[in-house]
């Protein structure tokens, strides 16, 4: 095997552990400067930011005559950063979630999977649907900004705090971790299909695992180096908001690339859609409970992502024991799960000062 390959998969995760680095450094930076939250500058800049790949890839694969990979990447991509990256950042540190999350953005994301859920029951998505759904993001945004703004004392005819200097230098860094950040991913993603194809690994299992996480790696580069500097509303506001991307802005915007005929594939439609809605429901008791994703809820996010990886393989290779692990998981550790958080969540519930 080429020495090179494995020389460019050291860099990318050099590039993603830099970028992510510089990123949040300038993020936390701009922040200050603007008068307004790291959890909104986490929903925005950040977010937006580390969703370029999965626009690059959707823009490409439509304009090249693919279009049907467009709605998959959005949702692989959702699915991905919910269960992995927050799974994953819990693992490190146990997550405390701002309440802003939980009572805003955690229903927007449940809500726009639903939109995209209801919308693409015909098969496709339309001129209205994409409208309708850069039309959201934007209102969104502004309405962030203003939400934060006005709860940090910055509502018009208030008087700004002192604000540091150098704004450009902080603009600097996030563009240059957002560069290094899109270069990295893209080496480590190319050199990991190399050394699995060289190793014999089967391209429709390296197409599931490695390229549909890949788009991701900046996302989950930012919010571990974030839950690793303590910015915790960076690191859960850049998976909250780039889940928000991903369906207004980039399936948004790839429907109006598509002159407003976007296809979603019935398999797409009929299982990983519903996955991606289960996956954003579930969030909002979780955290609604104290406000924290703990280790082990972390764990069992991690647990699930490799139980849906498992499933995708096994269903793309056909093989006999599909049946069998479907069954397990249906019928055995889905409802143990919920079982065992329905029971966590009341347990906190009469736990609370005031209650009953």
């Amino acid at each position: 095997m080429d020495a090179s390959v494995w020389l460019f998969l050291a860099l990318g995760l050099a590039l993603l552990a830099l970028g992510g680095e510089l990123l949040v450094r300038g993020s936390s930076a701009l922040a200050r400067r603007f008068g307004v939250s790291p959890l909104v500058i986490g929903l925005t800049v950040v977010a937006f930011g580390t969703s370029a790949p999965e626009l690059v890839v959707s823009t490409l694969a439509t304009l090249e005559g693919k279009p049907e990979l467009a709605v998959g990447n959005v949702v692989g991509s959702n699915i991905f950063n919910v269960l992995f990256i927050l799974g994953a950042c819990a693992l490190i540190r146990p997550l405390v979630v701002a309440r802003q999350i939980v009572r805003r953005e955690v229903p927007w994301v449940i809500a726009t999977s639903l939109l995209l859920w209801f919308f693409g029951l015909d098969g496709r998505l339309g001129w209205a649907e994409g409208l309708l759904f850069v039309g959201g993001l934007l209102w969104f945004t502004v309405d962030s900004i203003r939400a934060s703004r006005r709860e940090h004392g910055l509502a018009t005819g208030s008087a700004a705090p002192a604000r540091p200097a150098r704004p450009l230098v902080a603009v600097g860094l996030v563009v240059l971790g957002l560069g290094l950040l899109v270069l990295g991913a893209r080496w480590l993603v190319d050199s990991a299909i190399s050394i699995a194809l060289e190793l014999g690994v089967d391209e429709t299992v390296v197409a599931l695992t490695i390229v549909a996480a890949g788009t991701s790696l900046p996302e989950v580069a930012t919010s571990i180096v974030a839950t690793l500097r303590g910015e915790r509303d960076i690191a859960v506001g850049n998976v909250i908001g780039s889940n928000l991307f991903n369906v207004l802005g980039i399936a948004g915007l790839t429907t109006l690339i598509a002159g407003g005929d976007l296809p979603v594939a019935p398999s797409i439609e009929n299982f990983d859609v519903p996955v991606m809605v289960a996956v954003a429901v579930a969030c909002l008791p979780i955290l609604a409970r104290k406000h924290l994703l703990a280790r082990w809820e972390g764990a069992v996010f991690l647990a699930y992502y490799a139980a849906y990886t498992a499933y995708l393989v096994l269903d793309a290779q056909g093989h006999a024991a599909l049946p069998s692990f479907s069954a397990v998981m249906l019928e055995f550790v889905l409802p143990l799960t919920v079982l065992t958080f329905a029971v966590l969540i009341v347990r906190a519930r009469r736990s609370e000062p005031g209650t009953a």
